[in-house]
């Protein structure tokens, strides 16, 4: 295992690198009310194992990453209830081990490599299955049971689409939406444009009527540009129901879609955005978005019409996302479904996400991150916790009945039909390729999805060749 390491690590070019030593900010405790705690103790003895009979209780594990999203450093923040159900329920605790954004994976594989493995990282895509193959992280089935009806819910999700050889690869605690289309309806109100999410439950959002406010809004002497955001491009790309590069379940390969028509005409509306001038130009502004890249900026401003990312953009206290979002009590911020292809199959497609954690290889608690992982998971499933995680969104962000109604909306979207989950990073050699491909709305000299085909499609399938071929040694080393 540790000569996989090294060879990844030689592939990268990686000096020995630690993103830590940054000063970190106090965290502080914040409370649940008597009630709400009483409830999920309640609850939790229902779903989750008694403390007596859990090894891990009164365990430390050490999560890896280049941001704390689990603990509180200010006291206008939301509670974790996954981690206060874990430290209250079972008297265990999480340790931050900090790194950057840049080097995380670099940094990561240096620990493992040196013997001084933290034991989690959060789960997302784009771990996936490059930094598996390569010896970051490990299978979890020695520690969860998906069969399990805590697990049940999210078995055929973790089955399809992180496992290999038939193990998993991951905790998945949930499968929700990714990108979303947000605004300020301030703004749309001034514009006299119809509100998108009262288009989008008409069944009327369509890429036509998105591209329609964009041209009337965008004016290049004025510095007004439709679309902001390093995500714009991929983001409206998934919405036409597939991806460039999707995992096919059933042969376990991961197939190229270049020459599937829907992307072609999503490709389309991005080419004329761009030639048209209502995508911001980056290329004037050293690659930046406005303000030096924050996501949303002109937002609020009305120099921004759309920007289409996730909400975690947006959800975070108050004084920080009214400024660049617009006034989140008053109702200004909201969001919708990125829209539908009018010429499609009438669904609007959600890219989905995972929630869960991957287990890194020598982790010396994983039986703490199984539990953590079933505390995070009986969050998404019993009512009362869902209950109590939309009235802190309500009470502490300030988060209006209109987004916690399209919230769930969104989320039952992003489970109801065909799932279309982006990779990323995970896919290797190919993800650069893809990057080129998708970054067409942003580019200063925007292609056809004709050139963009014809200068990348033989690129796509040799390093598609390459990927199935070493997740297939993969798979018969591990079995």
């Amino acid at each position: 295992m540790k000569r996989i390491i090294a060879i990844f690590l030689a592939a990268l070019m990686i000096i020995a690198l630690v993103g830590c030593g940054k000063q970190k900010r106090k965290i502080i405790e914040l409370t649940l009310s008597t009630e709400d705690s009483a409830a999920i103790l309640a609850a939790a003895g229902i779903k989750l194992p008694d403390k007596e009979n859990t090894p891990a209780a009164g365990s430390v594990i050490k999560y890896f990453s280049w941001g704390d999203f689990v603990h509180n450093y200010s006291d206008d923040e939301i509670i974790q209830t996954g981690f206060w159900t874990f430290k209250n329920k079972y008297d265990c605790e999480v340790e931050w081990v900090e790194c950057t954004w840049a080097d995380r994976f670099t940094s990561l594989a240096n620990q493992v490599l040196s013997g001084d493995s933290p034991d989690f990282y959060d789960g997302y895509a784009e771990s996936f299955p490059k930094y598996y193959l390569s010896g970051v992280f490990q299978a979890v089935d020695d520690y969860v049971d998906y069969n399990d009806p805590l697990w049940s819910g999210v078995k055929d999700f973790a089955d399809k689409y992180f496992s290999l050889g038939g193990r998993h690869y991951m905790f998945v605690t949930d499968a929700t939406f990714n990108n979303v289309c947000a605004y300020n309806r301030r703004v749309i109100n001034e514009w006299g444009f119809d509100d998108p999410a009262e288009l989008f439950y008409n069944d009327e959002w369509t890429w036509e009527k998105f591209y329609e406010m964009c041209l009337d809004f965008s004016d290049y002497d004025e510095d007004r540009f439709a679309i902001d955001g390093w995500g714009a491009s991929g983001a409206f790309l998934t919405s036409c129901g597939t991806m460039m590069v999707t995992l096919d379940p059933e042969s376990a390969k991961f197939v190229s879609n270049i020459d599937d028509p829907r992307l072609e005409r999503a490709a389309g509306y991005l080419y004329d955005l761009n030639k048209n001038q209502c995508t911001y130009p980056m290329w004037e502004r050293n690659w930046s978005t406005r303000n030096g890249g924050a996501e949303g900026a002109g937002i609020a401003e009305g120099l921004c019409l759309f920007w289409l990312r996730g909400t975690w953009t947006f959800t975070g206290p108050v004084d920080e996302i009214s400024p660049v979002w617009g006034d989140v009590a008053n109702g200004e911020l909201m969001f919708c479904p990125i829209p539908r292809d009018e010429n499609g199959d009438g669904n609007y497609y959600v890219d989905t996400k995972p929630s869960g954690f991957s287990l890194i290889v020598g982790a010396q608690n994983p039986e703490g991150v199984a539990l953590y992982a079933a505390c995070c998971r009986f969050k998404t499933i019993d009512p009362t916790v869902i209950d109590i995680d939309r009235k802190q969104l309500k009470e502490v962000y300030l988060w209006t009945d209109e987004m916690l109604e399209m919230y769930d909306t969104m989320y039952e979207l992003a489970g109801s039909y065909n799932t279309v989950i982006d990779y990323e990073y995970g896919l290797g050699d190919v993800a650069n390729v893809i990057g080129d491909c998708t970054q067409i709305s942003l580019a200063q000299n925007p292609t056809t999805w004709a050139q963009v085909k014809e200068a990348n499609k033989d690129r796509i399938d040799a390093y598609l060749d390459e990927l199935n071929s070493q997740i297939q040694e993969f798979v018969s080393g591990e079995n």
